[in-house]
């Protein structure tokens, strides 16, 4: 005899006062399988989950839970008030001769219980509440954003535990290949409506590009009937009123069905400008280390990121990604060794930890109070990539609506913080772009516009990710931190790293040190970097050494001429200066990048000769 479903879902409705939320929504979960739940950010999805939980009550409709099953629900802001410690929240639940299972959980997911809740960490409590949904094994575990603060070797361990389970669960997930390797059935929330397909989210956007085309097409056919009607009304109304009045209802019908027709949310107009371009040497760390508290964070390593480059650093947490990113920038700096910046750096920070952002501020004063990007004296402008644009325009360009811009920052979604964050970096011209996780919270939609961007900037992009989909889109050079000091840099993304090392697996916690390594161009392989050695010629020698002080004047020279051409009457009062200052100007920048391609080819060549 078949099972009785796990959960079923009735009909529901949910509103907050503006559109429904969920409208007449219907649902069913059976035993053992295995679910995507996708949609835009706002749609719905988390408020969904809360629903199946019983924790959110509809406005109406019904919810059923099987007799005997049971329904565990990982929140992304899990509530721990009186629990002393992360251990003692994930146990609440269990009997004491099964809090084992917690500790096996912690290790896998990386967090210490003992570690208090005052003291934990966001992503602590995180992974604390993922270790006591894994530690309680309900029938039905319904996971919110999983993956988010979890490095690549935990979303490993996950994986494994998931597909080795016999509950059934429903995904809320950001990470491609983690719902790509997971799950075999979607549901898609989209303007109120659930719609599910019995295949897995691999399928997910050609379903979705061909249920918006089937509507983009009822909607055109429904809109020429119209017209053709609307026509007949003015111009064909004769003395046979009563078919007249039917044929003039059938038109009204027909306009309460396309007004009834919701609109689907487009996609946020992002845009990134590279700016005034940099120079063709972006960065280079010579040697550079770091401990804190004794613990050796990197161990001698050097690196050298050229304009145009993408540059992705990955490891498990707690290795230093963070750290190095944070010394490249030049915001913290090295116990020894030295960091040497290329000219006309403009940096634009994406911050995993949103600090940039005042919770307490309205979306409408994080933009306008900026002092990158508030107008003086015109407080409803924002200064968007040189040019004024009204705050409510600039913000519906992210998909924020009217009544939000003068809503507080902590009212938002973990998402629409993201976005927020994107459209005050976005708004400043830059051209080195350092991401850390930015793709946390993000909808699908939004990723992909982001890795578009990100692959058509004109800059260069620093990036710390533990989203393997992510990295193997973007990244042209990977650095995997390693632990123990060990960092190694390899040619291209995820999946080329993994494919260089001969594994199928992640680097461990705490490798071997190795030697420092550094980036390579792309599409070439890894190479160590080294000293130059005899093997170059006495000039060519003489050469490598002199380069650096040459390329520094030069700079300093093309920064004078820059500000000076930079007067608006200087062309008016003194045409000949003008002239003659452009003319030096283009000099010194094509020595400037004749010096600085002589100088890789001469790094290039000691070091195949060393």
């Amino acid at each position: 005899m078949a099972r009785a479903p796990l959960l079923q879902l009735s009909g529901i409705t949910l509103n907050f006062g503006g559109d429904p939320l969920l409208d007449g929504l219907d649902l069913t979960v059976q035993p053992g399988e295995r679910i995507a739940l996708v949609g835009r950010n706002g749609s719905g999805k988390s408020t969904l989950m809360k629903v199946m939980a019983g924790l959110v009550e509809p406005d109406s409709g019904a919810r059923v839970l099987s007799p005997g099953d049971s329904v565990g629900y990982m929140e992304q802001h899990p509530d721990m008030s009186g629990h002393a410690t992360l251990g003692d929240f994930a146990a609440s639940a269990l009997p004491p001769d099964e809090a084992y299972r917690v500790e096996m959980a912690a290790e896998g997911l990386q967090f210490d219980p003992a570690t208090t809740v005052g003291a934990a960490s966001g992503g602590e409590r995180r992974r604390a509440a993922l270790a006591k949904l894994m530690a309680e094994a309900p029938d039905l575990m319904l996971l919110d954003e999983p993956t988010n603060h979890l490095d690549i070797a935990a979303v490993l361990w996950l994986e494994e535990q998931l597909r080795a389970a016999r509950a059934a669960y429903v995904l809320i997930s950001h990470d491609r290949a983690f719902l790509r390797a997971l799950t075999r059935a979607t549901l898609w929330l989209d303007r109120g409506t659930l719609r599910r397909q019995e295949r897995g989210f691999e399928d997910f956007e050609a379903w979705r590009d061909k249920v918006w085309q089937d509507e983009d097409m009822q909607r055109h056919k429904l809109d020429r009937r119209i017209r053709a009607e609307a026509r007949w009304a003015v111009e064909g109304i004769s003395a046979r009123r009563k078919r007249n009045q039917g044929r003039l209802r059938g038109l009204q019908a027909m306009r309460a069905e396309r007004a009834a027709m919701i609109r689907r949310q487009g996609a946020a107009d992002m845009a990134l400008d590279a700016g005034p371009q940099s120079g063709k040497r972006v960065i280079e760390a010579r040697g550079i280390s770091k401990a804190y508290d004794g613990r050796t964070i990197l161990r001698d390593f050097s690196l050298r990121i050229l304009r145009g480059d993408r540059v992705a650093l990955v490891g498990p947490n707690g290795t230093g990604k963070t750290t190095l990113l944070k010394m490249l920038t030049g915001e913290v700096e090295p116990d020894s060794g030295s960091v040497v910046h290329g000219t006309n750096l403009e940096i634009a920070v994406f911050d995993q930890n949103r600090d940039g952002i005042d919770p307490g501020a309205t979306l409408w004063d994080s933009l306008t109070q900026d002092p990158g990007l508030g107008v003086s004296g015109q407080s409803d402008q924002v200064m968007v990539r040189g040019v004024p644009r009204h705050v409510i325009g600039y913000l519906k360009d992210f998909l924020f609506s009217e009544a939000q811009a003068r809503a507080p920052v902590r009212s938002l979604s973990g998402g629409e913080k993201a976005r927020l964050l994107l459209a005050r970096i976005m708004a400043r011209q830059s051209n080195l772009l350092v991401l850390d996780e930015p793709t946390n919270d993000l909808d699908i939609e939004t990723l992909d516009l982001l890795q578009e961007l990100i692959g058509e900037y004109d800059g260069t992009v620093l990036l710390v990710s533990h989203d393997r989909d992510f990295l193997d889109r973007v990244a042209t050079t990977t650095i995997a931190m390693e632990g123990g000091g060990a960092a190694t840099v390899y040619a291209g993304g995820w999946s080329d790293y993994r494919a260089q090392r001969g594994e199928t697996a992640p680097p461990p916690a705490a490798a071997k040190p190795r030697k420092p390594a550094r980036a390579a161009p792309e599409n070439a392989p890894p190479a160590r970097q080294k000293p130059p050695r005899p093997g170059l010629s006495f000039t060519e020698r003489h050469r490598l050494e002199a380069l650096p002080e040459e390329i520094a004047r030069l700079e300093a020279e093309i920064e004078k001429l820059a500000g000076y051409l930079s007067d608006p009457d200087l062309y008016a009062k003194e045409p000949m200066k003008f002239d003659k200052a452009t003319q030096a100007l283009a000099e010194r920048q094509g020595a400037l990048a004749r010096a600085e391609d002589d100088w890789l080819a001469l790094a290039e060549k000691a070091e195949a000769e060393g």
